[in-house]
């Protein structure tokens, strides 16, 4: 067995452009009183012996098992060892092993790129490449890239295959579900370094979401919808990060003005969704249109997350005084005690720890205004430039 002071450091991880809103502080459930109780002559995984034993191994790896990242990686290894106590069979082991280790060898590839921003593009398989949709595909795709973006798409064909045609192979990842009927990937990602194949939709769309700074979304069936639903939910409910939204299509078409009357008519007016909730997305007039909204959701705006119940939005300059008071004024009803203050980084912070910061105390919900707050801030100008 390798001693511990032979095991070289592990590599420091740069800054990821996209971080997660809420980072838990234990991944340990609130509540686990619907589970059955464990059985007394059972031996716990979590008893103290085995952890220090896990905290050995950790040890043995790199790992340090007082840092955050050591515990977290000792939970996992406890939940897994409390999966033979609990008896489950084997068609739930083999989905759980298999979860993991995609989601491991994703965030591997993925980590590799982490300062490019990227932009998921959802999208029929369908879609044919004479049709003005895999036109514009093409087009939003070579526009992003440009712009010094990647693209991310499901990697097989019609606008998944336009999203890879548009930046190249260089520039894209591709995400696959293994299907019966979809066995192979389009000929642009085919064979790359980047393309990534998944078992189970639930992991595939993590990523799909997780890695991406943007998502655009063009005409598709049951699964663009169930896509484009989940990530609005998502960002509506505060469980992603905000990150721009644009639905777009080739030219003549009317899909997303059906969508937006559906929108409209059977979700508004019945109450279901909320007014301010319309600010999560933007229909695009053309692929130009969607790709200034995505670069420009990141003029001043840099990223946010909560410490505690706290929301820091981090921005790329500082404000003006009296901007940060026209913010105060306009968006009182998303403070729930004190004010928004500009100022540094938390303490509690360890990222990005150099730019400045719009810190209140949030309600948690009316997230359609914060999108809204975003915009506005990005209308700001630094201490000693012009509006825009």
């Amino acid at each position: 067995m390798t001693p511990p002071s032979t095991v070289p450091p592990a590599p420091e991880r740069p800054e990821q452009n996209r971080v997660e809103l809420d980072p838990p502080a234990t991944t340990a459930p609130k509540d686990e009183g619907a589970a059955p109780p464990e059985r007394r002559e059972q031996r716990r995984a979590d008893a103290p012996d085995i952890q220090q034993r896990l905290d050995r191994l950790i040890e043995e790896v790199g790992g340090d098992p007082a840092s955050f990242d050591g515990r977290m990686v000792r939970e996992l290894l406890i939940a897994g060892l409390k999966l033979i106590p609990d008896g489950r069979d084997s068609g739930e082991l083999k989905l759980i092993t298999a979860a993991v280790k995609e989601l491991r060898y994703a965030y591997r590839v993925f980590g590799q790129y982490p300062e490019p921003h990227k932009v998921t593009i959802f999208g029929s398989a369908r879609t044919r490449a004479d049709h003005p949709d895999y036109t514009a595909a093409v087009e939003f795709s070579r526009l992003m890239a440009d712009r010094n973006w990647m693209v991310i798409t499901g990697a097989g064909d019609g606008i998944m295959k336009a999203g890879h045609v548009g930046p190249g192979r260089k520039s894209s990842f591709g995400v696959a579900i293994r299907l019966p009927f979809e066995t192979t990937a389009n000929d642009v990602i085919a064979g790359d370094d980047k393309l990534i194949h998944f078992r189970y939709f639930f992991t595939r769309k993590l990523m799909f979401i997780s890695q991406a700074e943007a998502v655009a979304l063009f005409p598709g069936g049951f699964g663009t919808l169930d896509e484009a639903y989940e990530v609005l939910t998502l960002i509506q409910t505060g469980k992603a990060s905000m990150i721009p939204v644009v639905l777009l299509e080739g030219a003549g078409g009317a899909y997303w003005q059906q969508w937006q009357r559906f929108t409209m008519d059977g979700l508004l007016a019945r109450g279901m969704i909320s007014p301010e909730d319309l600010n999560l997305y933007h229909v695009a007039h053309t692929p130009r249109d969607a790709a200034e909204h995505i670069v420009r959701f990141y003029r001043v705006y840099h990223s946010s997350r909560y410490v505690r119940d706290d929301l820091v939005i981090r921005m790329k300059h500082r404000l003006r005084d009296a901007d940060v008071s026209r913010l105060n004024d306009e968006f009182a009803v998303l403070v729930k005690k004190g004010a928004i203050v500009q100022r540094g980084a938390l303490d509690a912070e360890d990222d990005n720890r150099d730019l400045p910061r719009l810190v209140f105390h949030h309600t948690r919900y009316k997230y359609g205004l914060v999108r809204k707050l975003i915009d506005r801030i990005n209308e700001c100008p630094g201490p000693e430039q012009e509006p825009v």
